[in-house]
């Protein structure tokens, strides 16, 4: 009788081992530290976003890069494209699952929050950007929402933009100078 309580007590402690519960101290069953991380990609930082989310360091090496071009339309809205190397963008619908390189896009205004991108397209609305000068940026997330990061700063790029009124600032009409009639400049956009 006695080898199979045996067997019983090395069943139990593969169980423990198997199913993580065996474990002791103050990193068990909650988040991972600071310098910890859920998945083998990169280490987590205690360093965070606007909106919480922690960084997620990566060697240079292994780090996608972001870039971003806007172009204003004719129809004052903006076209939003971004150039990504060594990044892929994760389709709806992906898990948490942290992959190297794999993640989406998040575009900010002035640092607020637009959108979230799984493309490298997007158009920007002009009733979004108001008269004056204002900063596109983009940032790389992991499928988390973890921020990729480097050297402690997020994967991201920004793009300065100037918004202008679409009527004229100043007078069409015509005045007179030296005994000709001549229009005045106008500005427009």
């Amino acid at each position: 009788m006695s080898w199979t309580r045996g067997v019983l007590a090395v069943l139990a402690v593969c169980v423990l081992l198997l199913t993580g519960s065996a474990g002791c101290g103050p990193g068990d069953g909650g988040e991972p530290e600071a310098g910890e991380s859920a998945a083998p990609v990169g280490r987590l930082l205690d360093t965070t976003d606007e909106q919480g989310r922690r960084y997620r360091e990566v060697d240079a090496e292994q780090a996608p890069e972001v870039g971003i071009e806007v172009q204003p339309e004719r129809d004052d809205s903006w076209d939003v494209r971004l150039t990504v190397r060594g990044f892929r963008f994760s389709p709806d619908g992906t898990g948490a699952e942290v992959v190297p390189g794999r993640g989406v896009a998040h575009l900010f205004l002035d640092g607020d929050l637009l959108t979230r991108l799984r493309g490298p397209e997007y158009r920007l609305t002009a009733d979004l950007v108001p008269r004056g000068t204002h900063q596109v940026t983009v940032r790389l997330y992991a499928d988390d929402d973890t921020v990729w990061a480097v050297d402690g700063e997020p994967v991201e790029s920004t793009a300065d933009i100037t918004a202008s009124d679409t009527e004229p600032t100043e007078a069409t009409e015509p005045e007179e100078i030296e005994g000709r009639t001549v229009p005045t400049r106008a500005t427009a956009r």
